[in-house]
């Protein structure tokens, strides 16, 4: 058995899951002993050299030898529409439309936090027209790599961080903010709100649409800090994360599959047996905690307009758990669900959490792997599981020097067995500190796509994929 065919299985047996867990174990008591890192990480596809991109020419990415790629969908190119392509890409995902591959992406624009008319990037159906946030959609020649066409999908949002898929062939896009008509006035004498419209809402963006449809806000979801969801295609049952400190870990019972318009029910995890259980510090790997579920009753509360956190509040007066900054998430064929704390832990490097249905009020929580040096992993954010793996693709926010982070962003990848490897790493000339986001396979599992938020640009991946070593 090679070893890409020992992670699947590992990832998929019971038997495979206990030996991941009791190695894990066995290298985290190692490194706590020895602060020997090299014990936690592993070979991957190999080190990481400087590539230049096929199309272009330009040096911003070290992969691995023999993996190239190619640089697409920049700021400020004209799309087919018309519009210019928005900067400060996130959080995406890729679709099969019929023959066509395409590309849902987020783009987490702030401006200002304060109205700007015609800022939308759309040319109309905006949600809300001086806030100028929202998606584009990419479709993609899967023999190039290149760009067939692009326009503006999603128009009149803000601060569009990340989202996740649907089974159902859309993605819903996340705002990352509760502004709205209020106005705010921080410490510092700065006033931010007053739009015409609330905002701190997710968006449902159908991947086959030709243009940007007029947005429907999904209320029933929530108003908060979102960051990102992901669908169990089995339960049709939505997960969210939400960035903030403290925070809670999400779920949308949809009153109708497929239909999330129509309304629902918002809950919060909730560990059994204690009240407001705090993961962001002081925990082990692999302890798995049993869950239940707390309904919140407001999930569009007006004072969110003021209290980003309006809504958690609701759950952890009911005893919900308590997470540092919850962000990336996904799931897997299975769907376990998969979520990043990017600052959590005992040295704030981050964690990475699984979340195992049981039934519909009970499930299992296990904290997978927590970051024992921020060199190893520092600030994960977007997460996706390569197909026909348990590998999962992690990328770094670690712009934070100042509070402990490294100067350095990489793409991780974490085994089944916790290892942890290097992708890729950012080496953009003035913007080496840019954050990775976004990241996700074609649905083939050919190509891997991210972004570098900062440049404003979309990288497509390709090489062997059978070649990783744990």
């Amino acid at each position: 058995m090679d070893r890409r065919s020992f992670i699947s299985v590992l990832g998929t047996s019971s038997v495979g899951l206990a030996l991941a867990s009791s190695g894990l174990s066995r290298r985290s008591e190692l490194f706590d002993s020895t602060g020997d890192i090299s014990k936690l990480k592993a070979p991957g596809f190999g080190d990481l050299i400087p590539t230049a991109s096929k199309n272009t020419g330009e040096t911003l990415l070290a992969l691995p030898r023999g993996f190239e790629y190619n640089i697409i969908g920049k700021f400020d190119k004209t799309l087919s529409d018309g519009r210019k392509t928005p900067r400060l890409h996130d959080g995406m995902a890729t679709f099969k439309v019929k023959n066509e591959l395409r590309i849902v992406r987020n783009h987490e624009i702030v401006g200002g936090k304060v109205p700007r008319p015609g800022t939308a990037i759309g040319i109309s159906n905006h949600y809300d027209e001086t806030a100028g946030g929202g998606t584009t959609t990419l479709i993609i020649d899967p023999h190039t790599r290149e760009i067939v066409r692009d326009f503006v999908s999603l128009s009149g949002t803000l601060i569009n961080c990340c989202g996740g898929p649907t089974p159902w062939g859309s993605w819903i896009s996340c705002e990352e903010t509760t502004i709205g008509p209020s106005i705010r006035t921080d410490s510092a004498g700065v006033k931010t709100g007053g739009f015409p419209k609330p905002h701190g809402y997710c968006f449902e963006v159908p991947a086959s649409a030709n243009t940007n449809l007029p947005p429907v806000p999904l209320k029933a979801m929530g108003r908060f800090t979102h960051e990102a969801l992901a669908v169990d295609r089995k339960t049709g049952i939505v997960y969210l994360t939400e960035d903030l400190n403290p925070c809670g870990f999400y779920r949308f019972l949809p009153n109708r599959n497929k239909r999330m318009a129509e309304g629902g029910v918002l809950q919060m995890l909730a560990v059994k047996g204690t009240d407001r259980y705090d993961t962001r510090r002081g925990q082990k790997q692999n302890v798995i905690h049993e869950v239940r579920w707390v309904t919140i009753d407001d999930p569009d509360p007006a004072a969110a307009d003021l209290d980003a956190q309006s809504v958690s509040k609701q759950g952890i007066a009911k005893g919900a758990a308590i997470f540092a900054r919850l962000e990336g998430c996904c799931a897997d064929a299975e769907g376990r669900i998969y979520f990043t704390s990017t600052s959590g832990g005992d040295n704030g490097g981050g964690q990475i959490w699984r979340y195992d249905h049981v039934s519909r009020d009970e499930g299992r929580l296990t904290m997978l792997f927590e970051s024992p040096d921020r060199n190893i992993l520092d600030m994960p954010d977007n997460i996706c599981v390569m197909p026909k793996s348990r590998l999962v693709f992690v990328c770094e926010d670690s712009d934070y020097v100042g509070a402990g982070g490294t100067p350095e962003n990489f793409l991780r990848i974490l085994t089944p067995d916790g290892h942890m490897a290097d992708m890729a790493k950012n080496i953009a000339p003035k913007f080496e500190r840019g954050e990775f986001a976004g990241v996700t396979f074609s649905p083939d599992g050919k190509t891997l796509f991210f972004n570098i938020q900062q440049i404003g640009a979309t990288f497509a991946v390709w090489g062997d994929w059978s070649k990783f070593q744990a």
